[in-house]
Formats: structure tokens, sequence, C-alpha cells
């Protein structure tokens, strides 16, 4: 169980210290190559020019992001030295998310900044809400204030759905790196109680024939996910949350709140998530 190649999706308008620090990191653990990635488009003002003014404009604005891109592949690769057998460096001029999603083919992991409170620019940042829906690869979503990968406890948030299967799947190299891990499940509905802890034991099960150690954590009290799994997390310390990404529209959990929603806003702890 490894991850051989992990691409980190550096941002044109954010810190990637955070990141940088991380993925070193995790290409230790696993003596991983990493590929480093941005891509950015030059974003017009709203008002109009015309002819030479215009295209004056365009070329200042893209030699603007080139400039950048050279500038943080040089970063990358400062902070990779001494850490990486392989590295490569790959950029564009073109929108963010498609590029690192498009190109995310060549690798097992995908490596890239949480949304904090920040309203992102999908001209220059590949925002984790949008790359889990297209990049079809774990995403490793790490928190600008992270100074580290931290692996002594780890909690799986479990849903007996598609996309928490898939997420903990995709998250068996790291998971085996962990001291402890903890499966947790919260009965969303009364009378449920029973059978979602028999899912999470019977993931505990699986994660045990994989030569995973881990204990089941499901709570008494019924409904409100996100509060209880967030709890949960900051009681065993974890440093990273597995979950599955999505299980209901991007617009419902938008407008309702969700647990998508909370680990790539949260600010605590990196989260793996999977669709």
């Amino acid at each position: 169980m490894t991850y051989a190649t992990a691409m980190v999706s550096l941002a044109v308008d954010q810190p990637n210290e955070a990141l940088l620090e991380v993925s070193g990191q995790l290409a230790a653990l696993f003596s991983a190559k990493v590929i480093g990635i941005a891509a950015a488009m030059f974003s017009p003002p709203m008002y109009f020019l015309e002819g030479a003014a215009s295209q004056q404009l365009l070329d200042e604005g893209e030699a603007a992001i080139q400039n950048r891109m050279a500038e943080l592949e040089g970063r990358f690769r400062a902070a990779m030295q001494g850490r990486v057998r392989a590295l490569e460096w790959r950029s564009a001029i073109e929108l963010p998310a498609r590029y690192v999603a498009r190109e995310a083919r060549a690798a097992d992991l995908v490596i890239v900044g949480g949304d904090g409170d920040a309203i992102l620019d999908p001209f220059a940042i590949a925002g984790p809400s949008d790359l889990v829906l297209q990049a079809g690869r774990p995403l490793l979503v790490v928190p600008h204030g992270v100074k580290w990968l931290d692996l002594r406890s780890a909690l799986v948030a479990w849903k007996d759905c598609p996309e928490a299967r898939r997420a903990v799947a995709d998250a068996l190299p790291l998971l085996a790196k962990a001291t402890e891990v903890t499966v947790a499940a919260v009965a969303e509905q009364e009378g449920t109680l029973a059978a979602v802890r028999r899912q999470a034991e019977d993931v505990v099960g699986w994660l045990s024939r994989h030569g995973i150690a881990a204990r089941v954590h499901v709570p008494e009290r019924c409904g409100n996910a996100v509060k209880q799994l967030d709890r949960i997390a900051a009681d065993i310390g974890a440093g990273v949350v597995v979950a599955g990404a999505y299980g209901r529209s991007r617009f419902r959990e938008w407008v309702l709140g969700g647990v998508t929603q909370h680990l790539v806003g949260q600010t605590a702890r990196c989260a793996l998530l999977s669709r």
C-alpha cells in the first residue's frame, strides 16, 4: 500500500507554505515522486478596452502569470530538495481546476489547499470543492495553518455510501502509517443506531484484514453529523480526517451545510476526500 506519485496543486494568489511542507513529508514517507502543478488565467477588468490597449493589457496579464509560475516552480523545487527522489513541474495558462483535474491522471493523490474563509478566485486557484468532483483521484486537503502531516491519530468519518467506501480504500496507505485509527459514524435518524454501529464495525473488520488496527466510535446522540464528527476529531486529536465527498448534491451541502463543505473550509486538520 503506497502512493507512488503525489501531485501538489499550488495557488497563484494564496500562501503555499503548508502545502509544500506536507507534500515534502508525504513524499519522504512513501518515497513518492512529486509533481508540482499550477495554472491561472488573466481575468481582465470589467471595463472594456479596444484594439492595441486591450491586447497590451492581456499581454501584460499573461506575462505576470508566467513570472509567477516561474517563482512557484522555484519555491516548489527548493521545498522538495533533499526529500524527494523524483520531481516534475507542470504549469499552464488555463483555468486551474480544469487543468489540474486533467493532469491528475499522472498521480495517485492530489494535494491541495483548503478553502478556509476566503472566496476563491477560479482564475487563480484550483479549489478542493471543484477538484474533488473532477479529478477522479483522492484529494488531501491541507489548511493554510497546518504545519505538518500529523498521523498520530486518524479519523474515518464513515457513512454507508459509495463515496465513503472509495475514500477509505483510497486512504489505506495513509491509515497504515497512522498510530491510531478511529472509525466514527453518526446515526442521523432515530432507530438507526444499531445499524450504524454494525456498519462501522464492518469497516473496522475490513481494515484489520489490511493490517490496520482501528476502533469504533458511534455517539449515542442522533443527528447533526457535522458537529458530532468535528467534536470526535477534536477529542481524539485527529490530524487527518478521511471522508467521502458530496454524498448528497453540492448545492444541498452549500445551502444546508454538510461534512464535505465543513472539511474543505475548516483550518484545524488535513482531510482526505474521495468522490
